[in-house]
């Protein structure tokens, strides 16, 4: 999947050269293009409790790197910057005026997260920059009469928490759910797509519902709550650190006691990915997505390596 993601960045690349055709000709170019460059940039969490997303900023630069040892794009080399802003909204905004006003890109691909690319959203349209591939699923990215240069990637939240909660509503008798989310709109997204798959029994299956901050340095006294309502299922719409606590807290925290029964979709990332354009590995174990829906007290045989 990121190895197709990085072939569309590449070839949008390409139709934004080839698009200023007569311009080039002229040795005329916009912001982030010369003769031997391209220069585009972006924001990761290197840094903080959502560091595990950094691989997505290393493949890339790798993917790149590797790009132009075989010549770059139509000649010219693509120069990524990719800033750390640790998941923090503010600094992302920063980053992102640095880069548009400063550093001057002609674009900004794959800058990773549904809160901090909406920090940023209305001033990269307000600058008519390109704000493309966003490592988000948030539905709002759809809005191309409100944000024209904004493009998303993901397949929508809404529309997974939606498959999630039909699946739960036609398969799983007598379910009582407890749902634990991130409180942002990443977290929102997935809940109101959840809720929407669940229909009219909505209100009647689900028993408890929990929130935690990406801040937070652990989510167990959440999972503690939530057992004890009594629920049977756990929709987790959870990230990277938070995401394998969960995990670790289900699999272990209750052992010799009952069991969830079943657990539905954790949001998790690993990647071995060195940053290395020689690195075989670099387009086999990206994984940007790992989805369970796991009978308990198995969940451990389960846990994706590296986290």
């Amino acid at each position: 999947m990121a190895k197709h993601w990085l072939s569309l960045a590449a070839a949008a690349l390409i139709g934004a050269t080839l698009a200023a055709g007569p311009a080039a000709a002229q040795k005329k170019y916009g912001p982030g293009v010369t003769d031997k460059e391209i220069k585009i940039g972006q924001t990761n969490p290197y840094s903080g409790n959502a560091s595990a997303y950094s691989s997505n900023g290393k493949t890339e630069a790798a993917y790149f790197a590797m790009i132009n040892e075989q010549g770059g794009v139509n000649g010219r080399k693509i120069k990524l910057i990719s800033l750390d802003d640790g998941y923090s909204p503010p600094k992302t905004v920063e980053h992102h005026r640095r880069l548009v006003e400063s550093d001057e890109v002609l674009g900004v691909v794959g800058t990773m997260g549904t809160p901090t690319n909406s920090a940023i959203v209305k001033y990269m349209n307000s600058k008519s920059v390109p704000h493309i591939f966003l490592a988000s699923g948030a539905s709002k990215w759809g809005d191309f009469k409100s944000s024209p240069w904004t493009m998303g990637w993901y397949p929508t939240y809404r529309s997974e928490g939606n498959i999630y909660g039909a699946y739960i509503r036609d398969n799983m008798k007598d379910a009582k759910i407890a749902i634990l989310s991130q409180n942002d709109d990443y977290g929102k997204d997935f809940v109101a797509g959840f809720k929407a798959g669940l229909g009219e029994a909505a209100d009647k299956l689900i028993v408890k519902e929990l929130t935690y901050e990406v801040s937070e340095p652990t989510i167990d006294s959440q999972i503690v709550t939530l057992k004890a309502s009594g629920a049977n299922v756990l929709f987790s719409a959870s990230t990277a650190k938070a995401a394998a606590q969960t995990i670790k807290k289900m699999a272990y925290g209750f052992r010799n006691r009952e069991h969830f029964e079943t657990a539905i979709y954790f949001h998790c990332e690993a990647s071995t990915s060195t940053g290395d354009p020689h690195d075989s590995r670099m387009n086999q174990t990206y994984i940007p997505f790992v989805h369970h829906v796991v009978p308990l007290p198995s969940l451990k045989d389960h846990v994706p390596a590296g986290i």
